[in-house]
């Protein structure tokens, strides 16, 4: 369950936008909150939104920090995964802000920023409710084999069964 102040609106999917158009009280959010202090409300409002079929989900421009997003993912996704999906990005547009860039050396569940990134996001996803079956399932994606699951899993102090 999304918190009460959390809004997304789908059906408002313009190429390009600014965040608020399609996410709606984010920054009033604790997570966020924590994330930004008393920036929240300003990130929230100047981070601009791409939708672009370069992605397969979500992730933040290497370029300047803005947020990109696969439309059909985001017409399909329910709203559950695409909060958690904010989350996780949140945490990466404030490591782009500050200067940090992933490692694109170090293996995809082994990088710090994505360590850092994932903890937040589970850590909200226990705040929702999720079950520790629906974060494996919420984790478990394409982009990760079984054997990277199970490894991110154990780096999150998560259960994992086969």
């Amino acid at each position: 369950m999304l918190p009460s102040m959390v809004k997304i609106l789908k059906n408002a999917v313009a190429p390009q936008c600014m965040f608020t158009c399609n996410f709606r009280g984010f920054d009033e959010v604790e997570v966020v909150k924590g994330l930004f202090g008393e920036e929240a409300t300003d990130v929230s409002a100047a981070l601009e939104v791409e939708f672009t079929n370069e992605t397969v989900y979500m992730r933040v421009s290497n370029a300047d920090g803005h947020l990109l997003i696969n439309p059909d993912y985001f017409l399909e996704a329910d709203l559950t995964e695409i909060y958690l999906d904010v989350i996780y990005e949140l945490v990466h547009v404030k490591q782009f802000l500050e200067g940090k860039r992933s490692d694109s050396e170090t293996a995809y569940v082994e990088r710090p920023l994505e360590i850092e990134a994932y903890n937040i996001t589970v850590a909200e996803a226990k705040t929702i409710g999720l079950s520790e079956n629906e974060i494996i399932d919420y984790l478990n994606s394409e982009l990760v084999s079984d054997e990277e699951l199970k490894q991110l899993a154990g780096t999150l102090g998560i259960e994992y069964f086969d």
